[in-house]
């Protein structure tokens, strides 16, 4: 079943313990790929020790977008998401980490392609 996903939508994809979520630009249906702008990185615990205990958010608002298959993403739930997004600050330029984001997303992608093709 196909995704009816509408520009600005935030969606997610999930690998291990770790959730990337992303803002969509546009949906590409002919190809079934969708244009996405990357928003976080959310790394849960290994182990959850208490309901407080929030997951690390890493800010890739200033990364590349994504062209992503459609059918990989899943829409996100706005209670999860506002708790989320309410840890990003405004962005600081002077101080932004653009090669930690860069790197964090890499190895998120090569993670999650490297598990799905090993799964095939």
């Amino acid at each position: 079943m196909q995704n009816e996903f509408r520009a600005s939508q935030i969606v997610y994809l999930k690998h291990l313990n770790t959730s990337l979520y992303a803002r969509v630009i546009q949906v590409v249906a002919e190809r079934q790929l969708c244009w996405v702008r990357p928003l976080m990185l959310a790394i849960a615990p290994e182990e959850l020790l208490s309901d407080s205990e929030k997951p690390e958010v890493i800010d890739l608002r200033m990364s590349s977008d994504l062209l992503w298959p459609i059918d990989l993403f899943e829409p996100a739930v706005d209670t999860e998401t506002i708790s989320l997004l309410i840890q990003l600050k405004t962005i600081d330029f002077a101080n932004f980490d653009e090669d930690r984001a860069r790197a964090c997303l890499h190895r998120f992608i090569q993670g999650f392609w490297q598990s799905r093709n090993s799964r095939e």
